[in-house]
């Protein structure tokens, strides 16, 4: 099990936990000292008052996380992937991407994050080829839409 060392860069930071005894990711808080209003299609980098040392063979992926989502307050590059060199501050891009104004509080959790191995050492071979599948190249939809009984 890899240890992730963290750095308080904040008073009011704390380390990323799980919600639950079953949850996958580990909950990244606002380390504001007032609230944020996000206006509908703002961007916001909000702090976490975290720094953190990622071994070099761990991703560290920064998620939405689903209540936030529902109420249209997304991680715009999700999912953020700070390089494993870096010492700085973890921030959180939020965006509001629908027509209300949501207010982040001091301490609220924002994202969540993930930590996964690294498959570094892969090699490229250009082939003429790739092997034939059922779905074959169809993208976005292809595959229908599950509905409901």
């Amino acid at each position: 099990m890899p240890t992730i060392r963290y750095q308080r860069l904040h008073e009011k930071a704390s380390a990323p936990e799980k919600a639950s005894t079953g949850a996958i990711g580990r909950d990244l808080c606002a380390t504001i000292d007032e609230p944020l209003t996000l206006r509908p299609q703002q961007i916001a980098r909000i702090p976490t008052g975290l720094a953190v040392e990622i071994p070099d063979d761990v991703a560290m992926l920064i998620v939405p996380r689903s209540g936030l989502a529902s109420r249209g307050i997304v991680v715009l590059n999700s999912p953020g992937l700070p390089d494993w060199d870096y010492r700085g501050e973890i921030q959180v891009i939020l965006g509001n991407v629908l027509g209300e104004p949501y207010t982040i509080a001091p301490g609220e959790r924002i994202a969540q994050v993930l930590f996964t191995p690294i498959i570094d050492d892969v090699t490229f071979e250009i082939c003429d080829n790739l092997s034939e599948t059922e779905r074959g190249a169809g993208g976005f939809g292809s595959t229908g839409r599950r509905m409901e009984d």
